[in-house]
């Protein structure tokens, strides 16, 4: 596929998805009162929501977490050549546990993921069509990528508040929510997410686990909805106040 047809389709992908994005950004504008915050970025990909964030909010400090080595660098080239001060990037994925796991990548990189994957299911097939008409690669390769705990990095870094907890990583959301510690969750006061129903992505776990999970630790359900033309929600989740 060539570059230009890439770049096209990442494109009316954010065509598509803008409508959903301007919404959740004025929920969270009206839910954080302009004050100045701290966002956690994972799965920060090439900065797309990055740049949202900085455009929208009163940013105190942001933590951005990609694993891919080639996306990581070039986000790393695009931090330092705007001078955002207040962006830390880190080249390592967040999970329940320090491992190094495979990271399946894709020639479209916004579809890379540590989960496992159905190349048989509906969907896989139906984007891989797409996908090929410039190119017979649409999987890229498998490598090698650093996996850490949110509860580590909280601890090592003495982070008092998380604001805006943002999780975009392609199946692996409630790997990352196991890796807070108990006593940690009430230091987050929002928690926004992607969800995949299609079957693509193998994972163990269901909608209904982060449900449970975050309903445990006092989070409830403040926004829903559908992104166009995929089996995938958006939520976010509210620390409920005592």
């Amino acid at each position: 596929m060539s570059n230009l047809y890439l770049k096209f389709l990442e494109l009316l992908i954010s065509i598509v998805d803008k409508s959903n994005k301007n919404l959740i950004i004025k929920f969270l504008k009206n839910k954080t009162l302009n004050k100045k915050i701290v966002v956690f970025d994972v799965g920060a990909h090439k900065g797309e929501t990055l740049e949202i964030f900085l455009k929208s909010f009163n940013i105190e400090q942001i933590f951005c977490f990609e694993p891919n080595r080639k996306i990581y660098e070039r986000l790393k080239n695009k931090i330092k050549m705007m001078n955002y001060k207040n962006v830390f990037l880190f080249n390592y994925g967040l999970g329940s546990k320090i491992e190094t796991r495979s990271l399946k990548t894709f020639l479209d990189t916004s579809s890379s993921t540590f989960s496992q994957i159905d190349s048989k299911s509906n969907y896989y097939l139906r984007k891989k069509k797409i996908f090929n008409l410039f190119s017979n690669k649409f999987f890229s390769e498998d490598i090698e990528a650093e996996v850490s705990t949110l509860s580590k990095f909280i601890e090592e870094n003495n982070i008092k508040k998380i604001d805006i907890l943002k999780i975009d990583t392609e199946g692996f959301e409630y790997k990352i929510l196991k890796g807070i510690a108990d006593n940690q969750f009430k230091d987050i006061e929002l928690i926004y997410f992607e969800h995949h129903y299609d079957l693509m992505l193998k994972k163990d776990y269901k909608f209904s686990d982060i449900n449970k999970l975050l309903t445990y630790h006092n989070f409830e359900m403040v926004f829903k909805i559908k992104m166009k033309f995929r089996k995938t929600f958006e939520y976010i989740y509210e620390l409920k106040k005592k």
